[in-house]
């Protein structure tokens, strides 16, 4: 084994961001660790000579340690940990479905908090390392029709930001990366326009060169990062105007 390459465990690697992050980084010499629950897909990623296949349900906080631990043992150091797991129910969205909310929440919130709680002490007590989550600019402001999706993404927002303090202290690193609109499986059941649409070879060039720069937040395209700045900061009577006139158009 080569002790000085570097090495990432990246979930939610089997579509969309998490897979096409795995390639770059691996494209880049990365020894990489993907999960996700679908096996057939990380062995096919897996016959890429720096990826390598670790099958996991996020949800499932004791597997998510069991997995970790594995991951240690065989790449005998992890440097980056990208933790991109999610899911998206668009139908399910335009009401208040209490089961979907929870089920929403229990992957895209509670996923990630389980693959942060499992690589905490081992950060920590090294003093060393970077742990990035993939979030969303919905999270920063209520949406229509996204009651699972952007209430979680606003959990995780504020996770990441809380816990960007508490691992400085021990020099390690934490990003919060907020994709617009990409093309992947779950954009693609989305029924309105995407603006600035963009490839998740786009996303993942995005997010290397981002975490490189050891950014706290990587917010793409330029065009979306603008409009949730302005988002952020409009009073709210200016922005439930705004985007009541558009539902309504």
């Amino acid at each position: 084994m080569n002790e000085e390459q570097k090495k990432i465990w990246v979930t939610g690697a089997s579509s969309g961001i998490g897979k096409a992050v795995a390639l770059r980084f691996a494209k880049e010499g990365w020894k990489v660790a993907v999960s996700a629950r679908r096996v057939e897909i990380l062995d096919e990623l897996s016959k890429n000579q720096n990826i390598f296949s670790y099958p996991l349900d996020v949800s499932n906080k004791d597997k998510v340690i069991e997995v970790f631990n594995k991951i240690k043992t065989d790449f005998n150091e992890v440097d980056l940990c990208i933790f991109s797991s999610g899911i998206y129910e668009r139908q399910l969205e335009k009401q208040i479905n209490i089961e979907n909310i929870r089920k929403t929440f229990e992957i895209n919130y509670f996923g990630v908090v389980n693959c942060v709680k499992s690589v905490e002490d081992y950060f920590k007590n090294k003093k060393k390392g970077h742990i990035a989550i993939v979030s969303s600019p919905v999270g920063y402001r209520g949406l229509p029709k996204s009651t699972g999706y952007t209430p979680s993404k606003a959990a995780l927002n504020n996770f990441t930001q809380g816990i960007f303090f508490d691992f400085k202290k021990y020099d390690v690193k934490v990003t919060l990366i907020s994709p617009g609109f990409i093309k992947t499986q779950l954009t693609d059941k989305n029924d309105f326009p995407m603006p600035f649409l963009r490839s998740v070879d786009y996303a993942a060039d995005k997010i290397y060169d981002g975490i490189n720069k050891n950014k706290f937040e990587i917010i793409f395209p330029p065009q979306i990062a603008f409009m949730y700045w302005l988002f952020r900061i409009l009073p709210n009577k200016i922005y439930n105007f705004l985007i009541t006139k558009f539902v309504n158009r």
